[in-house]
This record gives C-alpha cells, structure tokens and sequence, in this order.
C-alpha cells in the first residue's frame, strides 16, 4: 500500500516537471522570437536594414557591415530600446574599416641654429634613435625636440630615402624647415649670400638619390647694387635682358610683363636687391620698355634714375620722336631721359675702332689704339698691368691729343669690363663702346652693364655680346664639402702622415702626402673644416690633449706654407677623448693616433632678424703613422 502511494506522488511530481520544462522552453523560445522579431522591426522602420539580428538564449547579436559609424551607433541604440542593453552583443563592422588607408605619413623638421624641432606622423618601424642620435651630434641632445608621434603600419614606399636625405641635409642648413613626404621632401632655407646660396643648392643637388623628388627653396639676403641698372635690348623683334634689378616682387612682375610685350620669349631673371632711386622703378621701367617696343629694335638702358633709349638704325625717325616724347612726359618724378636716334652711313661716314684691347684664352691682353699723352698712356698700361698681371700685358698704342674728352675713361673702362670675360674684346668708339667675349660668370652681362653705365654715363651706347661657358665656371664644377673631406681622407689613407714619435714634427717622408693634400685643397678653399689631432691614451691627459692641439697646428702651417688659403681650416687638439679603437692594443693605440679632416658647420651665432633680411627668391677619418 505505501509504495502504491509512493509511486503515486513520484509520478505526479515527474509529471509537474516535464510540464514545467516544457513550458520554460516554450517561454524562452518565445522571448527569442518576441525580443529577435522586435528588434529586427524596430531597426527596419528606422532604416537600419542592413543590419542582422541573431537571438542567442536571452542575448542577441547584431551583425553586418555598416555604412559608417554612426550607422553603428545608431543601430545600438534602435536595439537598446527594444530590449535590455546588457543583452545586445555587438559583432557589426564599418564599411570604411574593411579597405582603411594607411595614414599620411609626413614629419616637419625646423632647425634654428643650435636647436632642432620634429614634429609629425611617422611609421612605427622608423628608426627613430637613429635619428635623434644623428641630429644629437649636430646641436647636442638637450636641443633636440622629438615631437613625433607613430603608427602601425608599414613604412610607403620613398618614406625611408625621403627621411634619410633630409637629415643629411639639415647639417649644411642651419636655418631650415624641411618637409619629408614618402618620396618627396622640400627644403627651405636661408644662406649667408648668393655665392652661399648656390653653393647649398649644388651640394644638395648632387646628393639626390634618383627615386626621391626634391624641392629646394634657398633664399639669400638681398644685393646692394649701386648704381641700380637695369638694360633691356630688342634685335629683330626679339627682346633680352643684358642686366635686370629690381626692388619688390610686384615691381619685377610688372617688368617682366612689359619685357614680354616687348618681345622677350621664354624665361626671365630680374634679381630683387637694395638700392633702388625710387619706389617707383617698376613704373618707370615698364614706361620705357612699352615705348621701346613701339620705336621697334634698340636698348634702353637704366642707371639709377638715369634712363637712355637708343635706337636701331631700321628705325622709323617720327615713330622714335612720338614715343620718346610721350615717355617722357609719363616718367615719374626723378627720373631723367636721353634719347639717341642714331646716325645712318648715309649721314656720316663710319669711323673705325680708335682703340681695342683684346684678351686671349691664355691670359695675354693686347692694348691697341691712341691715347692723348704719355701720362694717360702709362696710366692703361698700368691699370691693365694690375688687371691681368704685367707679364701678360702688350701696348701697341699711338698719341693722339685730339681725342675726344673723357677718352681715358672711355679706355679704362673698357679694360675693366673685359676683367670679367675669360677671353674677349672690347671696341672703343668716340660714340659706342662694345664689348663681346666668354666668361665663366653668369652674371656677367649684368656686372658690364653696370661698369658702363656707371663709368660712361647714360647718354652714352654700348653694345654687350658676352656668351656664359660653363666650363670656364669655377664654381660650376667644385666639390661639395663632403667631397673635399673625402679626396683628403683618402690621400691620408694610401699614405699615412707620420710625425716623429713624442712631438709634433712632421716626418721628412710625409711630404708628398701634404702636397698631396694642398693639390686637393686648391678647389676646396671654399669649404670650412677642422683638422682634429687625436691621440691614445698612456700619458697624462693633459700633455696628450697640447700634443694632440701641436700636431694640428703643425698640419695646418705646412699646408700655409704650401700657399694653400687657410681661412677656411681651423686646428683643434683632442687628445685621447674620442678613440676609435682599444687603448688595450698597440693596432687599437696606433689607430687613435690620427688627424681627422671634418666639416665645419658655419652657421652664424647670433640669430638674424629675418623681417631686415628680405630674400629672393642650406668626416671622414685617417690615421697617422708613428709613435708618441
């Protein structure tokens, strides 16, 4: 009977159960459909349709591929006002995610003087201990100010040739900012002066690699040029300019629109200097060459505020007459002008040249033509003389005193033009003074325009035809700094220099070295470097530091001696504070006995004002033999 019963209560209870599982699954099923079902409506009607809901017990996972964040976001919040937040599993992806473009690298560099700026993006993988390491040895590790910030991602292709360049670069530009960019860096800069400035601009030229763009911006100070001349010539409808100076961009805009009108193809110079007689140059200027274009071929000529406009025997005389007077009546205040309409053969017969000077490739000048007394003759002679050398000067010359007045000057000015010419010869007329030739300078047009213009006056004709060789350039072809360094560092190398053991005597055998050394330094006069003496380590610190400062200066004195300029090279003594090598062995000892060539960085001490600065357009290692 009591276990009747008790079967009884047991199937009862089995029964409640199963039927209550039963239930709770059909209820959760419920809620999973209900919650999945509204959710999924909820995001529909709101225009989330691309989003998918997945029911996961009393969870739901939203999926699928965004639009864009806020689309995301949005359809987080549709979902969490259908159901709890706490059961929303977010597993959806933005679109933008799925093909992201690797960020821009770039990275500023800003140096000035003593102390250097980085600021940008640049990829994780850059080495930027490398870096700062480098720009450390240049103005020391407390200037250098490492605002950079980095990303995972792999370098773009140029981004480590573009890095590598720039801090290179930055050692010969003291104030700079540069610009790196996978593939392209741009350099600004300002030089000491011109000559400065092109040299910065070859030296950097030369060490662009030929994957990588660069864009160099080197600004010098402003030329003071006195007097301010400028002389435009039109042949044939074809205009040029022998020399161009100018006060502001706008005035040289100005210019170089009327130099086209005038007939001027192709590009134009006009330097920006000091100096200018009157705000007004550009006006003025832009006045004359209008007028010369209508005369048709000819020159004008500016000396300061003096202006003379010469023309061609084509032209038309009532032409010449109509826009000579007009220009004259439209010049600015200040400026003066002289006209010359020129004689025809007709008119009068063509004199011949009263006097030449003629200069040979070789150097040797020839003085031909009269003079008007013995003293103005021993006076050219001498001139000439201290021009060219007394050697290479031969006078041919007659006594005249007839001559017109001002002949001497005429002469001497003449001679001074052709300085500037390799080879060459000048004309010398009572009316027109050519001057035709070759030269190395490439501003020499405008050097001859300004001699003659300053010495002959402006009424006063000449003629330039002087053609630029740049193999006569000395500066075209000389080694950058680091190839000097390194012609140098490798005479060193194939031949030790040796100085007696314990002192700073050079040995007898080291001197073909040094001439060796004196021949590289000829075409290196222009670069700044240090000669180091270093030693190793046994003796006092003291006495190793004074021979170490001996042995440079004795470097420096034999290459005096050689007659080799010696503005450029300073000696300093170092001592045993920077070895290469072991002390430990007599090979690590004998390698820390060196003298060592190094660029010098000659960036001024004290910080220009660049708003008084107005802008036109920045080591090797040797041994020496022998013991201490």
């Amino acid at each position: 009977m009591q276990l009747k019963s008790f079967v009884a209560i047991f199937t009862v209870f089995t029964g409640v159960a199963a039927l209550s599982l039963l239930i709770a699954n059909v209820s959760v099923d419920r809620i999973e459909r209900n919650s999945e079902d509204g959710v999924r409506r909820a995001l529909l009607l709101k225009g989330e349709d691309w989003a998918q809901v997945e029911a996961e017990g009393l969870h739901l996972r939203l999926t699928g591929v965004a639009p864009r964040e806020s689309a995301r976001f949005h359809a987080l919040t549709i979902a969490g006002e259908v159901v709890d937040s706490y059961r929303i599993r977010d597993d959806m992806q933005v679109e933008a995610s799925a093909g992201f473009i690797p960020p821009d690298f770039s990275v500023e560099i800003l140096r000035n003087d003593d102390h250097i700026s980085l600021i940008g993006l640049i990829p994780d993988s850059t080495d930027r201990a490398q870096i700062a390491e480098t720009l450390s040895d240049l103005v020391g590790s407390d200037t250098v100010s490492d605002m950079m910030e980095t990303a995972d991602y792999d370098p773009p292709t140029g981004w480590n040739l573009a890095m590598a360049y720039a801090v290179d670069a930055l050692a010969t530009l003291p104030h700079s900012k540069i610009s790196v960019h996978p593939g392209r860096v741009i350099v600004e800069a300002n030089s000491e002066s011109t000559d400065d400035r092109d040299r910065l601009k070859r030296e950097l030229s030369r060490a662009i690699p030929s994957d990588l763009e660069v864009q160099l911006d080197i600004s010098a100070p402003r030329e003071v040029v006195s007097p301010f001349t400028l002389r435009f010539l039109r042949e044939d409808g074809q205009g040029r300019f022998d020399a161009c100076f100018t006060d502001t961009d706008r005035s040289r805009l100005q210019i170089l629109r009327a130099a086209e009108a005038a007939g001027h193809e192709g590009p134009a110079s006009c330097t920006i200097a000091l100096g200018n007689p009157s705000p007004k140059w550009g006006e003025a200027v832009s006045l004359a060459l209008n007028a010369l274009a209508e005369v048709g071929d000819g020159s004008v000529t500016f000396s300061d505020t003096d202006i003379t406009l010469i023309a061609a025997e084509s032209s038309d005389a009532d032409t010449f007459e109509r826009a000579t007077s007009q220009l004259q009546s439209e010049l600015p205040d200040l400026f003066n002008l002289h006209t010359v309409f020129p004689v025809t053969e007709e008119e009068a017969e063509v004199m011949p040249p009263e006097f030449s000077v003629t200069l040979s490739p070789e150097g040797q000048v020839q003085l031909r033509g009269r003079m008007t007394d013995e003293r103005t003759k021993a006076a050219v002679e001498s001139y000439a003389s201290s021009r060219f050398g007394a050697d290479q000067v031969y006078a041919a010359t007659d006594l005249d005193p007839e001559l017109p007045e001002g002949w001497p000057v005429r002469v001497l000015s003449g001679i001074e033009a052709l300085a500037f010419l390799e080879n060459g010869a000048v004309e010398i007329l009572e009316n027109h003074v050519s001057v035709r030739g070759k030269t190395g300078n490439p501003d020499a047009n405008a050097d001859i325009a300004r001699v003659l213009s300053e010495k002959l006056g402006t009424s006063e004709d000449f003629a330039i035809d002087v053609e630029y060789v740049e193999a006569l350039d000395p500066q075209a072809d000389l080694p950058s700094g680091e190839e000097c360094v390194q012609q140098i560092n490798a005479i060193l190398t194939n031949t030790k220099l040796a100085f007696s053991p314990g002192s700073a005597n050079i040995a007898p055998g080291s001197g073909d070295t040094l001439t060796a050394i004196a021949t590289a330094m000829e075409r290196c006069t222009h670069v700044k470097m240090e000669i180091a003496g270093h030693t190793d380590s046994q003796g006092r610190e003291a006495m190793n530091e004074q021979l170490s400062q001996s042995r440079a200066d004795a470097v420096l004195n034999a290459l005096m001696s050689r007659r080799i300029l010696t503005e450029g090279l300073s000696a300093k003594g170092y001592g045993e504070s920077d070895p290469i090598a072991s002390n430990e062995t007599e090979e690590g000892r004998e390698a820390n006995r060196r003298i060592e060539f190094t660029l010098v960085d000659d960036a001024p001490d004290a910080e220009e004002n660049t708003d008084e600065t107005a802008t036109e357009e920045t080591a090797e290692e040797t041994t020496e033999a022998g013991n201490e």
